[in-house]
């Protein structure tokens, strides 16, 4: 299976080409964001109805990451 290199909070990260950005920011186990009261969130459910994963990819905030396939270089910041 083809590998890309992303990015997630600096951290570079091997993923199968083809996931979505929220399956790889899960094998890292890091939170998505935070909510207004500073608990954190995840990714719910997991087709773009919740938002709770939103994350900033290569400048773009409010990305919805289980909507978004990684690719090559992407960088993407979460909240968390």
């Amino acid at each position: 299976m083809n590998q890309v290199r992303i990015a997630i909070d600096g951290q570079a990260l091997d993923v199968p080409a083809g996931i979505s950005v929220a399956a790889a920011i899960a094998q890292l186990r890091l939170p998505f964001r935070r909510s207004v009261g500073g608990q954190p969130r995840t990714a719910f459910c997991g087709m773009g109805v919740c938002f709770e994963c939103r994350v900033r990819i290569d400048g773009i905030a409010q990305q919805r990451a289980c909507m978004v396939p990684v690719r090559e270089g992407m960088q993407v910041l979460t909240d968390g």
